[in-house]
């Protein structure tokens, strides 16, 4: 179990399940100096309710484009982490980039799905991993060599692990419980978002 535990939120509901916004937070103490990238909806809410940060970059309005995205900032950033974060239907709008990302295979990529099996965005219909469809497989067969699924609070280290510190690309699927929490929204303002990433980075 993480050693880190007793410094995070809850991390369950009463059943078991993984609580996103906690899960989110306590990812996120844990990513050094990456770069994060988050994907439209619930994923860039949780990161903007863990800290909004200049070397955040939400996603609005972009379903499927986030792990493509982490893609080009990999390649133009190779020293640094860039750690993406976004939903299964998000993911699933994108699916085909697992194979491009798998063949150029940037090592310093990784990605974390949050699934909750739902479209949530849209009225919470269920989504394409409620049936047969795995993600986690599909970028094993796409060609990334490290790969996970995460169910409980105890394998936190190991989300951060593929999401910060293995080789990449790693893709990390978080099975979360259903949930609904207080939207937190960033700047809605693209431009600044993008310049204020940019001017960051570089400084860097």
């Amino acid at each position: 179990m993480s050693e880190n535990l007793e410094n995070d939120a809850t991390l369950t509901d009463a059943q078991g399940q993984l609580l996103r916004r906690p899960f989110v937070e306590a990812l996120l103490r844990r990513r050094g100096d990456a770069l994060v990238i988050t994907g439209l909806g619930n994923a860039t809410y949780d990161a903007a309710a863990a800290g909004d940060r200049a070397d955040n970059f939400y996603f609005w309005g972009a379903m499927g484009l986030p792990a493509s995205a982490g893609l080009g900032l990999a390649l133009a950033q190779p020293d640094r982490r860039v750690a993406v974060i976004t939903g299964d239907g998000d993911m699933m709008m994108g699916i085909g980039s697992l194979a491009t990302i798998a063949n150029v295979a940037p090592a310093n990529l990784g990605i974390v799905i949050l699934d909750n099996q739902k479209f949530g965005e849209t009225g919470q219909q269920n989504g394409l991993t409620a049936g047969p469809t795995d993600i986690a497989a599909m970028a094993r067969g796409a060609g990334f060599g490290a790969t996970g699924e995460i169910r409980s609070a105890d394998e936190i280290d190991l989300a951060a692990d593929l999401l910060f510190t293995q080789p990449g690309p790693a893709l990390c699927v978080v099975k979360i419980a259903t949930s609904e929490d207080p939207r937190m929204l960033p700047s809605l303002d693209g431009a600044y978002l993008a310049r204020r990433f940019r001017e960051t980075v570089v400084r860097e």
